[in-house]
């Protein structure tokens, strides 16, 4: 699996995101944040907003929120969200590529590799990412 600049900075936003949740987030300061261009974080959270992982609210106080709290948001829901399929072969989703002859066995590896890509990526939440980060942010405020 390789971990594109787009996916690294869709779970970098979703992270400040969840961070501020439920005030709204703009833009602008994801992108200070985490040292994310601006102009490709715009395409970013339009893919998030398209899978119905953030809400973008218009206007003076608006910003981007999350749809679901971030325990129910895994680190796979956001990589699907921007890059497809979490691996593929030779541009193909895992599952279409077809084998012969020798290498006919050479599938259900692939498929045992994403298989457990998922299973990992899809049992990480946002809150598991964020979990000490969060706490020290209570620590302080308190």
């Amino acid at each position: 699996m390789h971990i594109t600049a787009r996916s690294d900075y869709a779970i970098r936003a979703m992270l400040v995101i969840a961070l501020s949740d439920p005030a709204p987030v703009k833009s602008e300061t994801m992108a200070q944040a985490q040292e994310i261009p601006a102009s490709f974080l715009r395409g970013i959270l339009t893919d998030l907003r398209r899978a119905d992982l953030v809400f973008a609210q218009r206007g003076h106080e608006g910003g981007f929120t999350l749809t679901r709290p971030p325990v129910d948001i895994s680190v796979g829901d956001v990589l699907r969200a921007v890059a497809g399929e979490l691996t593929s072969v030779r541009g193909l989703p895992t599952g279409d590529v077809a084998y012969f002859g020798e290498a006919v066995r050479l599938r259900t590896v692939w498929l045992n590799i994403e298989t457990s890509i998922s299973a990992i990526v899809d049992t990480v939440s946002l809150a598991a990412l964020l979990s000490p980060v969060a706490e020290a942010g209570r620590r302080r405020r308190a």
